[in-house]
């Protein structure tokens, strides 16, 4: 049995600092977008990423609403639904309603789905910020432009 190479894995102590990162949606592909702020949510960008632990940093994207859709069809032919929690309350809009009604919800969606379906993924979501404008209120934080 060989000895030396140990994997890494990181501690819950001696986590790095949070960084904040504002990107730019406007004319970007909404799938390429929501994979890369899915890699900076859960930390796989850093070199010390450890699977159980949450190392992603928190992430502004604004102008929401000018995110590009591939595709011809896709915008009529995509279809989200939710549920009320009533009897027959069962609410479907399509991608196109959703870009004209809630432009947040859609990149929100679209990262929830690439993040993993646990606890951690969840507050991993909740390091993301979603405006439809230019402006956002996150400027105390000072967050780093990044190019997508």
């Amino acid at each position: 049995m060989k000895k030396g190479n140990k994997t890494f894995m990181a501690k819950p102590v001696e986590l790095p600092a949070k960084k904040w990162y504002l990107i730019d949606a406007d004319g970007k592909v909404l799938g390429r977008l929501a994979t890369k702020v899915a890699m900076i949510l859960m930390g796989k960008d850093r070199p010390e990423y450890t699977p159980h632990l949450d190392l992603g940093d928190h992430v502004v994207i604004i102008n929401s609403k000018k995110v590009k859709i591939k595709g011809t069809n896709k915008p009529q032919q995509r279809i989200y639904q939710r549920y009320t929690g009533y009897t027959a309350g069962l609410k479907e809009m399509t991608l196109q309603e959703m870009l004209d009604k809630k432009p947040n919800d859609v990149i929100k969606e679209a990262v929830r789905r690439m993040l993993p379906k646990t606890n951690l993924g969840r507050d991993m979501l909740k390091k993301l910020r979603v405006y439809s404008g230019a402006t956002h209120t996150q400027i105390a934080q000072t967050p780093e432009v990044l190019e997508v």
